[in-house]
């Protein structure tokens, strides 16, 4: 059994990834990140819109903490879908088994593009999304005491990508569902919930009217909580888990889901405690781990304007740092971005403040400064 370890970036306490020929592991001489020289060696996609100006900030707090990286930048876009770039990220990706990437553009009006950030997830089988939804002390929503793991399957369901016009005006769209892909998932989402000391298991689907295909990912989550009888397992129908989660989020705790309704979920979680620019994620696969905001929002109206957050990129990258094992550096980050946002003295626009990116990134540095 392979194993990975990452930060729980919103609490103190460690976060443990455990699955069945399933996780990254940095024990293993095969599946270990490349490193030279005491440094690892990091793919860094800054993505389309406001990617590079949080990936610089990314960058600046790293460096002043000495964090022993070295970033292999690979620029790739979706705006004008260059194969090149992509190509050339997905190699990196093998080499370096770890990465830190930006959301990429997928235009929705380009027939016959594909979206990068699905391709490279099926290509490299990086089939496990974790996203962290829970409430961040300064930031003030409406609902108190979330505390939410999203575990989202990557690469199939409605996002197989497999579509045509078989006639003129009619077009076929295939979700395709197997056991194997829903044993995987849910493997991961028992063993993540019991390393992680998390009570219950919600597998959210639409079984009732797609009896076959969502039908089976229920059963298979369901079959698989009878070996996890520690765990609570109980299923939610998607529309009504919508519903639940703005009205009474407190009762959900660990949701594994297809990869569309994982997709609306998290958004639907961010919402609930402070938007996108707050959320941390990652995508694990059996032998890479790449780390990017848990929610797929691009920001290309606010490109180059100085004002995103990013608060996301910096949490999803301390959960990279977890991964390798370097604790200290992420804690001394991870805490000092959670001190800004408590303080409230530095707010960017989403936030219902005036500062800028860079402000953000000036206070957490000197935050650091000052708590070390």
């Amino acid at each position: 059994m392979l194993r990975t370890t990452l930060a729980k970036t919103l609490t103190r306490s460690p976060i443990t990834l455990v699955g069945a020929r399933s996780a990254t592991t940095v024990s293993s001489d095969i599946f270990k990140p490349l490193k030279y020289g005491g440094k690892y060696t990091v793919t860094l996609i800054p993505g389309d819109g406001i990617g590079a100006e949080v990936a610089e900030s990314v960058k600046a707090i790293f460096k002043a903490d000495n964090v022993p990286i070295d970033w292999e930048q690979i620029n790739v876009t979706g705006v004008g879908a260059s194969e090149e770039g992509f190509r050339e990220s997905v190699q990196s990706l093998k080499k370096n088994k770890v990465g830190l990437k930006g959301i990429l553009f997928t235009p929705v009006e380009r027939s016959g593009h594909a979206s990068f950030n699905v391709a490279l997830r099926q290509e490299l089988d990086i089939f496990a999304s974790l996203v962290l939804i829970k409430n961040i002390p300064g930031v003030k929503t409406r609902h108190d005491g979330i505390d939410m793991c999203l575990i989202r399957e990557n690469t199939e369901g409605e996002y197989s990508g497999l579509e045509h016009q078989s006639v003129s005006g009619v077009v076929e769209s295939l979700k395709i569902v197997t056991k194997y892909k829903s044993e995987r998932i849910s493997r991961f989402a028992f063993e993540f919930a019991l390393k992680n000391n998390r009570k219950k298991v919600t597998v959210v689907h639409k079984a009732n009217i797609m009896k076959l295909a969502d039908g089976l990912f229920r059963r298979t989550v369901q079959d698989m909580g009878a070996e996890y009888p520690t765990i609570t397992t109980n299923d939610m129908i998607v529309d009504n888990a919508s519903m639940q989660a703005v009205s009474y989020p407190q009762q959900f705790d660990v949701l594994v889901l297809p990869n569309l309704y994982g997709s609306i979920l998290s958004n639907i979680g961010a919402g609930l405690v402070g938007g996108p620019g707050l959320i941390p994620g990652c995508n694990i696969g059996r032998e890479i781990a790449v780390f990017e905001p848990g929610c797929r929002h691009v920001g290309l109206d606010i490109k180059g304007q100085n004002q995103a957050n990013p608060t996301a990129l910096l949490l999803s990258a301390t959960m990279l740092l977890r991964h390798l094992g370097l604790d200290d550096h992420a804690n001394r980050i991870s805490k000092a971005v959670y001190a800004v946002l408590a303080e409230g003295k530095v707010r960017t626009p989403d936030l219902k403040g005036t500062s800028t990116t860079s402000d953000f990134t000036k206070a957490a540095l000197e935050k650091m400064e000052s708590l070390y």
